[in-house]
């Protein structure tokens, strides 16, 4: 009887990531008729279909889905193994260079490098903030070992040909930022209809970067104050000047007099996530900086939202 295999498993995610069995093939390295045994055989090995085809490609049968959240964890578990076993052999040392952009900058990426260098204190690790068409920029050419990027509606469409990929869950969504003295700063979560009068504090940004502005699915919302920094902007919120969009991805972030809040809509369907990127080949440095990441949203991750 066929037995599941990781590098089986392996494929199966990338195919289920790119959305294709020839962008996977890309990625991976194979050619496309590998990608399809690959496939083949692990199907033969569960017993029911992974995938059905689109007009854009494929995408997960719900047997496919099943296999796949267990795979993820399965081929985890076993990275953190290898990494493991390697750090007994040889502890890890030397230079890795990650960038990622404002928001996973704040807090996501620095406690995943704190937890890094806890375990390896002979790597030394340097982050680099930027929008994510520079980070890929820096990555392609050797500069940067791990990129995090946003992806997804108002955001250009990137290149991934070549990269590994990995979406980044986490158990917060999309939320407000409150000043401290607001009437709303009392609850822990809001519905949207509690936002219709608020004036709002929006960003600007260059190409790349994931700007956020009003509540989406507000009719004309109030803008009282557009600026590039999240700083700034939640400098305003504190003042009490209006409130801001934050993604729960930044919500420990806040300073001194605002609140982070959850907001029940129904209506809202953002679709952005946010990818660790690196080399296909990436180095042992590169894959324990992909699991420090893991580990540290496992700690908080309440109930599997994308990160964004």
């Amino acid at each position: 009887m066929p037995e599941l295999t990781l590098t089986g498993l392996r494929v199966t995610l990338e195919v289920a990531q790119r959305g294709s069995f020839t962008a996977a093939a890309e990625a991976l390295g194979y050619t496309q008729s590998a990608v399809s045994r690959q496939i083949i055989a692990t199907e033969a090995a569960v017993g029911a279909s992974l995938f059905e085809r689109h007009a854009r490609g494929v995408r997960p049968t719900p047997s496919g889905e099943a296999l796949l959240r267990h795979a993820r964890h399965m081929i985890a578990h076993v990275e953190a193994a290898e990494l493991e076993i390697a750090g007994l052999r040889d502890r890890l040392a030397g230079r890795l260079a990650v960038g990622a952009y404002p928001t996973a900058a704040a807090a996501l990426v620095p406690r995943a490098v704190a937890r890094l260098r806890e375990a390896h204190p002979a790597l030394t690790v340097s982050l680099w903030e930027a929008g994510s068409p520079a980070q890929l920029r820096r990555l392609r050419a050797g500069r940067l070992e791990m990129a995090v990027v946003a992806i997804g509606d108002g955001l250009p469409d990137y290149d991934f040909t070549g990269l590994r990929i990995e979406v980044v869950r986490s158990g917060r969504g999309m939320g407000v930022a409150v000043g401290a003295d607001h009437p709303l700063a009392s609850r822990d979560s809001v519905h949207v209809d509690d936002l219709a009068q608020e004036a709002w504090i929006v960003g600007v940004g260059g190409e790349g970067e994931p700007q956020f502005g009003a509540w989406p699915t507000l009719e004309a919302p109030r803008v009282a104050y557009e600026a590039r920094g999240w700083q700034t902007r939640l400098g305003l919120v504190a003042a009490g000047l209006g409130v801001s969009v934050l993604p729960g991805l930044a919500a420990d972030t806040v300073p001194h007099g605002v609140k982070w809040l959850r907001v029940d809509d129904p209506a809202l369907v953002l679709k952005r996530e946010t990818l660790m990127v690196t080399a296909t080949d990436a180095s042992t440095a590169a894959r324990a900086m992909l699991q420090a990441v893991r580990d540290e949203i496992s700690e908080s991750a309440t109930d599997g939202e994308p990160l964004v």
